[in-house]
């Protein structure tokens, strides 16, 4: 599993796309067409490649909660989104992946837009032909404040054969 050289096609869109004049917006709204429920939080795609991935979330009335932060869950889409962009980037071309479960902390008001990160290791993705592979997800003020950090496993398997 640690041969990352061939990557998957939303990797390869990303990289073609986001060599051109607002061509991380492109790819931004293609990334919420294509998994739709993402489009609650409106991602704006920063980067996108194996082992990391960023996003930003803005705060917005459509994502607050009664106190006028950015409500828990829009940040959990949020980290999500980033932790997808990264599996989609660094899975082989021979295996699909598929969330498995969360593990966050909440640690301060979500007060701004949010920039939401996803980071593994190779290390993280020795897990041979198939398995659990756990991916860090941090989200973090303007201020430069952790507002929730965690982990996202992934379950990592072999594409059928067609």
């Amino acid at each position: 599993m640690g041969n990352i050289a061939a990557v998957p096609d939303t990797a390869a869109l990303y990289r073609r796309l986001a060599a051109r004049p607002l061509g991380k917006e492109a790819f931004s709204a293609l990334f919420a067409l294509k998994a739709p429920y993402f489009r609650t939080v409106r991602p704006r795609v920063r980067e996108m490649g194996p082992h990391h991935a960023a996003l930003t979330v803005a705060k917005r009335w459509g994502v607050q909660n009664h106190l006028g932060t950015v409500h828990a869950i829009a940040v959990c889409n949020g980290l999500e989104a980033a932790m997808g962009l990264l599996a989609e980037a660094t899975t082989p071309p021979t295996h699909r992946w598929i969330p498995k479960g969360m593990e966050v902390r909440y640690l301060a008001k979500s007060t701004t837009d949010l920039l939401c990160t996803a980071d593994t290791t190779a290390a993280d993705w020795a897990v041979g032909a198939a398995g659990d592979v756990p991916v860090s997800v941090r989200a973090v003020r303007t201020d430069g404040t952790v507002v929730v950090e965690g982990t996202i496993t992934i379950y990592v398997s072999e594409r059928p054969s067609r």
